[in-house]
Parts: C-alpha cells; structure tokens; sequence
C-alpha cells in the first residue's frame, strides 16, 4: 500500500485527492500490483492532465480515472473528478499484451512500447463491413460481416513519451494481473 501511495506522491497530480479515491476503492485489501500513469494531453491551448491508477488486489481489479476540468455552471471553480471501478478478477475474460521492440532482427531487445488491454464484458467493440462472396460479378446483397471484441479497459505506454520504468512497469503489472485471473 505505501508503494502505492508513493508512486501516486511522484506523479505530483492531486496525491491526496487521487490517493483518496483509490484507498476507498481498495477498501483495504491487500495491494499485490498496481500501475500509475499519468498522462498530459494538449486541449487547445492548453496542458489537461489525466491520472489513471490500476490496482490488482486478491479478489478484484480496481481502476481508478482522474481529471482535472475547468470551472463550468454547476461548480464555478477549477475540479476534479475521480472514478473508480472495481472487477472481480472472475468477471476478467482476457487480458491482451502486445509489445513493440524495436529492430527484432538484433535479437531480443526490453520492448519500445506495451499496451495492455482488458476485458471483462463491460463495453464490447462491434466492427462491422458488409460481407462479399469470391465472385467479382455478383451483386447480391451478403449482408454484414464483423468481428466482436472486448475493448473494456486499455493503456498504451512508450519509454519515449513515459520514461524508461514504464514498459516494464505496466508489463510486470499486466503479468501478476494475468497469473491471477482464470481464464
């Protein structure tokens, strides 16, 4: 949990707001891995700053998404908001890691780049196209095609843009987070 709460500290974005929300998510489990992202985007003119905190306990797979807004008509001055979200680690139906290295024909180099995706049946992805038969002459209606994937929860991470613990970092997390779900 102190881990946790440091890694949290260094992003310097809200700790103790951010740290608040996902304690209480946790609920005082046992924290076995988690991963801190933090995350500026360029919005206009503008530097916005995302948080976004993935935490495994025994039992549950805890994601927590900070933000920070400009005042509006409902709260007058600048805000955050906090969601948390928390999957029983039964519920979890995949978890896909895709790693980029850099020149393979080297050999095995740390990769570049992760993503982490996971799913567990909370928002799905539809693609749909429509179907086609071999022959190039037909003009009978096929109907569609597509392929349905779980798309509930991605992270994206470069050592370029994130620094060079990160790779690592979210690949050790996505490895303790897949020895934990039964898939």
């Amino acid at each position: 949990m102190q881990g946790l709460k440091e890694a949290i500290d260094r992003t310097g974005y809200y700790p103790e707001v951010v740290a608040d929300g996902v304690m209480r998510a946790v609920a005082g489990e046992d924290v076995v891995s988690f991963f801190v992202h933090h995350e500026p985007t360029f919005d206009r003119d503008e530097v916005r700053r995302h948080l976004t905190v993935v935490v495994l306990t025994p039992s549950r797979l805890i994601l927590a998404h900070t933000d920070e807004h400009e005042g509006d008509d409902m709260l007058p001055a600048p805000y955050t908001s906090t969601s948390t979200e928390a999957i029983a680690l039964s519920s979890v139906r995949s978890v896909v890691v895709t790693r980029m290295v850099t020149n393979p024909t080297d050999g095995p180099t740390p990769p570049a780049e992760a993503v982490l995706t996971i799913g567990w049946g909370g928002v799905a992805r539809l693609d749909l196209e429509p179907a086609t038969c071999g022959d190039p002459d037909c003009d009978a209606d096929h109907g569609y095609t597509g392929t349905l994937a779980a798309d509930d929860f991605s992270i994206r991470v470069s050592a370029a843009a994130d620094g060079p613990d990160a790779v690592p970092s979210l690949l050790a997390f996505a490895e303790s987070l897949s020895a934990r779900t039964h898939l």
